[in-house]
């Protein structure tokens, strides 16, 4: 079964820039998070275009098939460079997008695959360009673990609300109720689709379910160990945030030492940089991609 081909949002301020950077979300997010950073890191490296990607089942990226998986997420955006003929010079990724571009890396990813199915070109070494690429993996964590968190949470918490609601804000309020802060809430709710009489879920809770094992199940430490050739990995910690505790800090500062293509950084901020921090991301992203 051929998949349907991602959809995404191109943002850029040359007509033709010279390089692409895919920028990837977070379960449950959409490629619009990342909007503001993506205008303002163009604006201000303009040979860089930006290719805001809506994961599989999520935004408006419906009727992929099972399994959903990291390794699907791959496949994915391999069609998405070949279809639309830009290859990345550089990945981002935040939370779960984070772990996709890892799993993008790894040389292992393409095992299994059908005939012309595949990672973007040049993730784990192919590519035509012989140049310096990056991947930006944004408050995420290579580790395999227990399923637990917010996202796991917020999964047991939606399934426990009605299917339809007579507005977004009796969504939120069951969100709230069910522990989590109002701003989250109210995000949430954009992935709310209006119905005759009111609005429904267009996220499909199974699929959302069947991401979110395959994160928590697939360990990615390899990868930065040895990252593919020509690649750099740049780990972004947010300093508010526990996804990356300090063993895992430290763990991808001798991976660094060890191989020089992998660095840490640390920026004021909870775990959702993009919003709560958009500038020193683009600080950060404009002072280190390749010129």
């Amino acid at each position: 079964m051929t998949e349907p081909t991602l959809d995404h949002e191109v943002v850029s301020a040359e007509t033709t820039p010279e390089r692409w950077m895919y920028l990837l979300h977070g379960i449950y997010g959409a490629g619009r998070n990342w909007r503001t950073v993506a205008r303002r890191l163009t604006g201000r490296r303009p040979e860089w275009g930006a290719v805001l990607v809506d994961l599989r089942m999520h935004g408006g990226s419906t009727g992929f098939s099972s399994p959903h998986t990291l390794s699907a997420c791959v496949d994915d955006l391999g069609r998405l460079q070949r279809d639309t003929g830009r290859e990345p010079s550089a990945l981002l990724g935040h939370s779960f997008g984070g772990k996709v571009v890892l799993q993008a890396l790894d040389p292992e990813n393409g095992d299994e695959r059908e005939e012309g199915e595949g990672p973007p070109a040049g993730a784990t070494g192919g590519g035509q360009r012989q140049e310096r690429r990056q991947a930006w993996i944004v408050d995420s964590t290579p580790a395999a673990r227990e399923p637990a968190g917010s996202a796991v949470r917020m999964l047991d918490v939606v399934r426990g609300l009605p299917e339809e609601f007579d507005s977004r804000q009796e969504a939120a309020d069951g969100i709230v109720d069910g522990g989590f802060p109002r701003p989250v809430a109210r995000w949430m709710t954009t992935n709310l689709e209006r119905t005759d009489g009111g609005f429904r879920w267009a996220l499909e809770w199974a699929a959302m379910e069947e991401l979110l094992d395959d994160f928590f199940a697939t360990d990615l430490w390899h990868v930065v160990a040895d990252p593919p050739p020509g690649w750099e990995i740049h780990f972004v910690k947010a300093e508010n945030s526990a996804v990356l505790p300090d063993e895992a800090c430290d763990r991808i500062r001798q991976a660094g030492r060890r191989n020089g293509r992998v660095r840490l950084h640390r920026l004021s901020g909870g775990h959702w940089l993009n919003a709560e921090n958009p500038d020193d991301v683009v600080d950060l992203l404009a002072e280190e991609l390749p010129t």
